[in-house]
C-alpha cells in the first residue's frame, strides 16, 4: 500500500454559513501528482484551503506525514498586476519559508531562485516587473515560487487552465520533475485531460468525495 502524505476523515468545512465540504475522507499518496477534479462549485478549491491552512475545518481530522508548511501557488488572477516586484523577486519569496522576510537570503538561498526559474524557463524575465508578463509567463513565476519553499507537499490551484501551450508544457514537465525527487502534488483541475494523466484521482460533487483513485476508474463515465 502507498503511503499518504495527506489524510483526511469526515472533514466539514464553511464560509460563514455556507457549507463547502460536507465528511470529506481520503487518502493522497505520496510522492504522486494527485488531481482534484469536479464541476464549478465542487468545493475543490476549498478542499486545497484547508489542506493549506488557510479554511479551517469545522470537523473531521486532517492528518499530514510532514510537520513542513505546504507550498500553495495560487491562481495568477488573484495576484495583482500592480505588484511593484521583478519575476526574481518573487521567485525568492517562496525562500521566506526558510528565512523568513525580515533575514537576507544566503548564496543556496538564491542558487535555488536560479534552479526553480531555469526550470520554468523563466530565467530571461528576471528582471522583468511581474505586471509585465504575459499570463502564461505569470503562472510559471508562481509556479516556480511555490518550487522554490522546497516543499513536501505542493498545492496548485488550476495551475494550466487558459495558457498557451508552451506554458503548459513547461509547468507540466516542472510538475513530473519534483514527483520523481520525491514531492507530493495536488492540483484543482477542471480539464478532465489533464486528471486523466495523474497517479490519483478525487472527484467531488457538491462538497462530497464521490471517487477516488485510478483517474481510469474515477473518471470512466466522464
Amino acid at each position: 500500500m502507498v503511503t499518504p502524505e495527506v489524510v483526511c476523515h469526515d472533514l466539514v468545512a464553511r464560509y460563514g454559513r455556507r457549507t463547502v465540504l460536507r465528511g470529506v475522507s481520503a487518502r493522497i499518496p505520496r510522492g504522486a501528482v494527485t488531481a482534484v477534479a469536479g464541476a464549478n462549485g465542487a468545493g475543490k478549491s476549498s478542499l486545497l484551503n484547508v489542506l493549506a491552512g488557510v479554511l479551517k475545518p469545522s470537523a473531521g481530522t486532517l492528518t499530514m506525514a510532514s510537520q513542513r508548511r505546504p507550498a500553495y501557488v495560487v491562481q495568477r488572477s488573484e495576484v495583482t498586476d500592480t505588484l511593484p516586484i521583478t519575476v526574481r523577486a518573487a521567485v525568492a519569496m517562496g525562500r521566506w519559508a526558510h528565512r523568513g522576510h525580515w533575514r537576507r537570503l544566503r548564496k543556496q538561498d538564491w542558487a535555488v531562485v536560479e534552479d526553480c526559474m531555469a526550470l520554468l524557463n523563466i530565467g530571461d524575465l528576471a528582471r522583468r516587473p511581474l505586471g509585465t508578463l504575459s499570463g502564461g509567463q505569470r503562472q510559471r513565476t508562481l509556479v516556480a515560487q511555490g518550487l522554490a519553499q522546497e516543499a513536501d507537499l505542493l498545492l496548485l490551484d488550476e495551475p494550466s487552465a487558459g495558457l498557451d501551450l508552451d506554458a503548459q508544457v513547461r509547468i507540466e514537465d516542472a510538475l513530473g520533475y519534483v514527483v520523481r525527487s520525491g514531492v507530493t502534488v495536488v492540483r484543482v483541475t477542471h480539464d478532465w485531460d489533464v486528471a486523466r494523466r495523474a497517479g490519483h484521482c478525487l472527484l467531488l460533487d457538491r462538497g462530497r468525495v464521490v471517487g477516488e483513485g485510478v483517474p481510469g476508474s474515477v473518471l470512466v463515465t466522464r
